[in-house]
């Protein structure tokens, strides 16, 4: 029977939930290379779907396991989030470029201009506040984050490829995603401030 871990113990960068995260950051590449070799063959379409699935469902299982046997580590917190945003923006910017080739139906540059500038700008709106207190995830971040990941699969597949009103479920997701995208940022960009005002007051107090 091994011995319980000591408070003092501090896991080892060498593990899974980080491995996945390695994973992750590798198949960003590997997603774009298919997704433009044949931008007009369904057969590489639904290739470059599965890996960007396979992506997202690594970073559901590196949190958990991270989570559960608490491995979390100095290499997961700072690379988990880089590698979120490698995909998703690799994602957004490669299907605005799809955007511009013939009968192709891709995401305008301005959903991607405004969804990357949110993700990046609170990214680093929660380290330079970080010296105040932890802005955690609320529920319409989670819900940004579903339906961000459900549109960019259906146009990763390839709208021209699918049926009418899956065409249609796409666009309200995409929508539904650029909307949640700016409210979730705004409501980030509020709650940043009361914690600043919060601990600059404490500190006065």
């Amino acid at each position: 029977m091994s011995e319980p871990r000591r408070a003092t113990d501090r896991p080892s960068n060498w593990n899974v939930p980080n491995a996945l995260t390695v994973v992750r950051i590798i198949l960003v590449p590997v997603y774009v290379v298919l997704l433009f070799a044949a931008p007009d063959d369904l057969g590489w379409r639904i290739a470059a779907t599965a890996v960007f699935v396979v992506a997202m469902l690594t970073d559901l299982a590196d949190g958990h396991i991270a989570r559960s046997r608490n491995l979390i580590t100095d290499f997961g917190k700072l690379w988990d989030p880089i590698a979120d945003k490698a995909l998703t923006g690799a994602a957004f910017v490669s299907l605005s470029i799809l955007e511009a080739f013939p009968g192709q139906v891709g995401l305008p540059w301005f959903f991607t201009i405004i969804i990357l500038v949110r993700e990046w700008g609170i990214t680093w709106v929660r380290a330079a506040i970080a010296k105040y207190g932890i802005m955690a995830a609320n529920k319409g971040g989670k819900a940004k984050t579903l339906t961000q990941s459900l549109a960019l699969i259906l146009f990763s597949l390839g709208l021209q490829f699918l049926p009418g009103w899956i065409q249609v479920v796409a666009w309200i997701l995409a929508w539904a995603a650029l909307i949640l995208t700016v409210v979730t940022g705004l409501d980030y960009l509020r709650h940043a401030w009361k914690i600043r005002a919060d601990a600059r007051a404490g500190r006065v107090g």
